[in-house]
């Protein structure tokens, strides 16, 4: 009989930062200069989608390696680059259709371009990040992985979409449920009406968190 899978904690971080615990350990994606000074504090895996600086902060990124020496990082190259010679061997580059695992947690890499924004600015690379099979972080994309999502962390508001492409997203990639994540520039007159369209629309069980929320996945 194979063991159950152990139990993920999620605790959503501001914007597009959220932690995901298992077991003691903890991975981080994308402590960007939008989410708290001490998002990537205590992490055992580092995880960068790209290197827009919502997403992508070196100080942060710095002190989460700096705090725990055996923390190691797992971005694309545009950001690797800029952190590999500081932390030599703890700094790895990956891309589409990689796949390893950190701390006891197994993550595949899905996707390569960012978003377009406007067709007169060119697209810098992005990947996605697959946590242990089941929660899905997109970073700066609409990437739909080869393969089932229980929880989509949804980039419900950014200036590169619109809220019938995040509701067609949340229809194609079909996960259990849906988590807000890219939300610091959505106000609080505008959450009701993103909650009640994706909802209705968007064929899964949505919600979102407060900073510092936390959920069992």
């Amino acid at each position: 009989m194979n063991a159950s899978p152990q139990p993920l904690t999620l605790t959503k971080k501001t914007h597009s930062c959220v932690r995901i615990e298992k077991e003691g350990r903890v991975l981080v994606i994308d402590p960007g200069g939008f989410s708290e000074d001490d998002a990537a504090l205590g992490a055992d895996v580092l995880l960068v989608t790209h290197e827009h600086p919502d997403h992508f902060n070196e100080a942060r990124l710095r002190a989460g390696l700096e705090a725990n020496p055996a923390a190691e990082i797992w971005t694309l190259r545009s950001v690797a680059d800029q952190l590999s010679a500081a932390f030599p061997g703890r700094v790895h580059t990956v891309g589409d259709g990689d796949a390893f695992s950190a701390a006891g947690f197994d993550v595949t890499v899905h996707g390569e371009l960012h978003a377009v924004i406007h067709p007169d600015i060119p697209r810098i690379t992005n990947i996605g990040f697959l946590v242990d099979g089941s929660v899905f972080h997109p970073g700066d994309a609409l990437t739909v992985p080869e393969r089932s999502v229980d929880t989509l962390l949804l980039p419900v508001m950014a200036p590169w979409s619109k809220i019938s492409e995040v509701i067609d997203y949340v229809r194609e990639v079909k996960p259990r449920r849906a988590i807000d994540v890219h939300d610091a520039l959505l106000t609080d007159l505008a959450r009701p009406i993103y909650d009640n369209q994706i909802g209705a629309l968007g064929g899964a069980d949505h919600g979102r968190l407060a900073p510092g929320g936390t959920t069992e996945l």
